[in-house]
């Protein structure tokens, strides 16, 4: 009877396997693409110290990273957040905006 219950559930366990194997592959692509940023992250700091690049620059990319790095949190969070997400924008458009009037030269 053990073969017969293995032989009626082999499409049911593989298909399980699959899924698992997915999973796993999907879990170190994200842990990949946050390392990623990071070791940019981590050169972009030793550029800075080494002046290789000017701060303009650096805040410039830096402030890119940070954002894709944002974004894959979001991401690996769900969507769960995206209603929070959308109202936090209203308020990051009103933030750019009074930082952009604090950038321009003053006469």
């Amino acid at each position: 009877m053990l073969l017969v219950d293995d032989l009626l559930l082999a499409p049911f366990t593989s298909l399980l396997w699959v899924f698992k194997e997915i999973h796993e592959a999907v879990q170190q692509e994200k842990a990949g693409e946050i390392e990623a940023v990071t070791r940019s992250l981590s050169e972009l700091y030793m550029k800075l110290d080494t002046g290789a690049i000017m701060e303009e620059e650096f805040a410039t990319e830096e402030k890119q990273l940070l954002d894709l790095l944002d974004e894959i949190e979001r991401r690996n969070q769900g969507g769960d957040e995206e209603a929070d997400d959308e109202s936090d924008e209203g308020e990051d458009d009103a933030d750019n905006g009074a930082d952009a009037s604090r950038d321009e030269p003053r006469h």
